[in-house]
């Protein structure tokens, strides 16, 4: 039944309208877009304690390594500690003198000398989801005493969102897009990626795997002539503001902006361009990786990443103000065959992609200007086999360690070739400069010329104020 006031049942009408109007009468595929509407005051409102300060960085790459990969087996290494801390695996000498990282990560080892390394990273969640929005977000992922675990739009947004608020690009390009799709843990989309509380408008364009054939954005398909598109167009705009007349202008204002977002990007030729993997050479594809491996690996050798990382690059370079690239799948989540995941399914491509993304930036000339982030939502045990989550570990595994564990920067106005902190001889905890995901955040949005004191509001209008960590001054340069 239909509400009986006359402004119930144009808002019902006008949604029966657009969603016909997402479907048929424009030939759209970005529901998300065109119906999308701004929470809170619009970005010009918001208020900045360092009004006139420069960003470092135009834009971040934001490589998020799901699961928890082994700081002890990969980058600190403790080889004089006893065998069932240190591992099977030996170190290797790195481009930044007297810094080590796992004999097998060799490409990532010659790249260090364009990188920071924070290895005193520090908190006390196991559990992945909650964990994951505290790092993607910088803020404590509890709620009225219980774990954030799952999206919501009461959570604090991601670096994503708040770029996409604070300073948006004005391009056809989205400011915030997430690579390659919706990644679920104990059957809940991982939080740390949709906007929050900033609202729909402010979510990332999920992009798809651009490393699976004939690859498209979902949506950005014109699945109608110019011509006809456009007439399409005119006459949902007139049907809307028809509609509009005895309705909620303020609400239809916002939903101009959307309308506007969505059309230039599927009409777009920059956007087009951006995300056509096809205009790289071969070359530039094969040294990122296709990724093709064993299905009976941890991971799946992450076909995707390759592909992913080459698009954000793309993505950046064009415009766009953040990409987030996940691993997905839990992949670094060594329980149990820990080990063997390492060696045969996630250290080759995870070695292959991001060094090409880093020595890539580099060589373009883009990696002043393009912050560079690599981080997990924790580490693992210092002791193979030991058990801190309910999900344990085998004899050959390693569970869930947030007690200290390792982040990197490249980038944006970070040092080249600079370690951070320390950790104690089993890697357990932090021996020298422990940070918080609180100062990760710090670091990032200051990286990023976002002022820690502004203020972004919620649907309620309330005021909340972006980070309350420290950033960590020494690793500016």
């Amino acid at each position: 039944m239909l509400p009986s006031n006359q402004h119930g049942r144009d808002r019902l009408t006008r949604r029966r309208l657009l969603s016909v109007g997402s479907n048929t009468a424009l030939g759209l595929g970005l529901p998300q877009l065109l119906s999308a509407e701004a929470n809170g005051r619009p970005p010009e409102a918001v208020t900045r304690a360092d009004a006139g300060q420069s960003p470092r960085a135009k834009s971040c790459i934001l490589f998020f390594m799901e699961g928890g990969p082994s700081h002890i087996d990969l980058w600190d290494m403790k080889p004089e500690a006893p065998e069932n801390v240190r591992g099977p695996f030996r170190p290797i000498q790195t481009t930044l003198p007297g810094l080590h990282v796992c004999e097998h990560l060799p490409q990532w080892s010659r790249i260090m000398h364009h990188m920071t390394v924070i290895r005193s990273v520090s908190h006390t969640f196991v559990d992945h989801n909650a964990s994951s929005h505290y790092m993607l977000t910088g803020k404590y992922p509890l709620r009225d005493s219980q774990l954030i675990r799952g999206p919501s739009r009461e959570n604090a947004p991601p670096f994503g969102s708040v770029l996409a608020k604070l300073r948006p690009s004005g391009q056809p390009l989205p400011d915030y897009v997430h690579l390659p799709k919706e990644f679920f843990n104990c059957g809940n989309f991982i939080p740390g990626v949709l906007a929050g509380f900033l609202g729909d408008a402010f979510d990332p364009l999920i992009a798809g795997d651009p490393s699976v054939p004939n690859y498209e954005v979902p949506g950005l398909e014109l699945r109608l002539p110019g011509s006809q598109f456009e007439s399409r167009r005119r006459l949902l705009n007139d049907i809307d503001h028809g509609l509009g007349l005895v309705s909620d202008r303020r609400a239809l204002e916002r939903k101009d902006v959307f309308y506007e977002k969505a059309f230039s990007l599927i009409t777009s030729p920059q956007a087009r361009r951006a995300f056509n993997l096809s205009d790289e050479p071969e070359s530039v594809r094969q040294r990122y990786g296709f990724g093709v491996r064993a299905a009976d690996v941890r991971g799946n050798g992450l076909r995707h990443l390759g592909q992913c990382l080459l698009l954000a690059r793309r993505l950046v370079e064009a415009g766009v103000r953040l990409v987030s690239v996940w691993a997905g799948g839990q992949a670094f989540d060594g329980h149990r065959d820990h080990f063997n995941s390492l060696v045969n399914g996630l250290c080759p491509p995870t070695d292959q992609a991001f060094s090409a993304l880093v020595e890539d930036l580099a060589d373009r000339g883009l990696l002043d200007e393009t912050l560079v982030v690599a981080l997990g939502e924790f580490g693992r045990t210092p002791k193979v086999g030991q058990i801190t989550s309910s999900a344990g570990a085998t004899p050959d595994g390693r569970d869930h360690w947030p007690n200290c564990y390792t982040v990197f920067l490249a980038g944006g106005g970070v040092k080249a070739g600079y370690a951070f902190g320390a950790s104690d001889r089993f890697g357990a905890y932090p021996s020298a400069n422990p940070v918080s995901p609180e100062d990760i955040a710090a670091t990032i949005y200051t990286a990023l010329g976002i002022g820690l004191t502004s203020q972004i509001h919620d649907r309620l209008n309330r005021p909340h104020t972006i980070c309350s960590g420290e950033p960590i001054r020494d690793v500016f340069r």
